[in-house]
């Protein structure tokens, strides 16, 4: 399987000159997922830890509601990227018959290629109270994951998820170049190694974008955070879905967006 990053050379500009070197980058793979014989989307990725990236995003769609009802998982690599052929139980098969949806997932998109307006904006599912954390545990979160990046330490061109608790300690993280195929993968790993997000708190690199708080809704995940802002659509969404918005996050603090009750010594925003 394709490394995870690869070595190039390159001139930097430093101080008025030019100076000769390499740096360490991440790899980007065209990442296709098919089920029973049918393609469904193709994502770029980072060729890391693709079983969770199947299981996750399997999940995350709601093409199965348990890894169980993914019978076989078959990565292959092809000349043009990497496919993960998966079989799905029966039941599954037959429900995902009725749904017709191919995405062409740049890096930067989630939603491309959905094919109405209704399906972008899907009801989310409410999540539930989950804990309660403090200011501090937040900070401490953020700080945890960044120093949990490996590929993020060796490129500085990828995002993290991450599951932390609520006291801020660090429970599980996985990498991608892509924000939403980072969310997946750790939907992926949480779900194999039967963790739950409900109690804790997923904390994120990227900005807070619509299809992050469905990812999150479906993970049952009651608080996110991010370094960055979200935007007004997953405001909206993480109102109806009850889930808690904790963004620009910075050494000296943040801004709450939504549900502040779930932070100790804030009243509701």
């Amino acid at each position: 399987m394709a490394e995870p990053v690869c070595t190039v050379n390159r001139q930097a500009w430093r101080a008025g000159d030019f100076f000769a070197g390499v740096r360490v980058i991440p790899e980007e793979t065209a990442v296709a997922f098919t089920y029973d014989g049918s393609s469904f989307a193709v994502m770029m990725a980072t060729p890391q830890d693709l079983e969770d990236f199947a299981v996750g995003f399997s999940l995350n769609e709601g093409i199965v509601g348990m890894p169980s009802e993914i019978e076989r998982l078959a990565i292959l690599e092809e000349e043009a990227g990497i496919e993960l052929r998966m079989t799905l139980a029966g039941a599954r098969a037959e429900v995902l018959k009725q749904r017709r949806r191919f995405l062409a997932g740049p890096v930067g998109c989630g939603l491309c290629g959905i094919e109405s307006l209704q399906e972008a904006t899907r009801p989310l599912p409410r999540v539930p109270a989950g804990a309660r954390v403090t200011p501090e545990a937040i900070l401490r979160a953020v700080e945890a994951i960044g120093a949990a990046q490996a590929l993020g330490e060796r490129t500085r061109a990828v995002h993290a998820a991450a599951l932390c608790a609520a006291d801020g300690g660090l429970i599980a993280l996985r990498e991608d170049v892509g924000r939403h195929n980072a969310l997946d993968k750790l939907a992926g790993v949480l779900a194999r190694s039967g963790q739950l997000a409900t109690n804790g708190m997923i904390v994120l690199t990227s900005r807070l974008s619509v299809e992050l708080v469905q990812k999150a809704a479906a993970m049952a995940a009651p608080i996110l955070v991010a370094v960055s802002a979200p935007t007004a659509l997953a405001v909206r969404s993480a109102v109806t879905a009850g889930i808690t918005l904790a963004a620009v996050v910075r050494r000296d603090g943040f801004e709450v967006f939504t549900h502040g009750e779930r932070i100790a010594t804030l009243a509701d925003v």
